[in-house]
């Protein structure tokens, strides 16, 4: 975790900044409970399918994305939220770019 974070107010989306042609991101806290991860999506970037053993949240800090998750199909705007089951299948694919929060709880 980045000890300059702390004690202090901070916005989610200016922690990563876009980068063209990739996926970038910030692990802000990371703990043997979960983590917390800010990631930022250049336009046409995403995820590819894939299950992770642990809920996850992930909420869309800006622009919009598409989502499938168990074979449903969710189109995400800055604001919006999802919670990924553990074990579901699930993936992301920028409509533009976007940045996105990434809570994992571990069991």
């Amino acid at each position: 975790m980045s000890d300059d974070l702390k004690g202090r107010v901070i916005r989610l989306e200016e922690l990563v900044e876009y980068q063209e042609g990739t996926v970038a991101s910030r692990m802000v806290i990371k703990q043997p409970h979960g983590n917390i991860t800010i990631f930022s999506f250049d336009e046409d970037e995403g995820l590819s399918e894939h299950t992770a053993p642990y809920d996850a949240v992930v909420t869309i800090l800006d622009g919009e994305c598409e989502v499938w998750l168990s074979g449903e199909t969710f189109t995400m705007k800055t604001g919006d939220t999802i919670i990924f089951p553990a074990n579901a299948p699930h993936a992301l694919s920028a409509i533009t770019k976007f940045k996105m929060a990434l809570i994992m709880i571990r069991e």
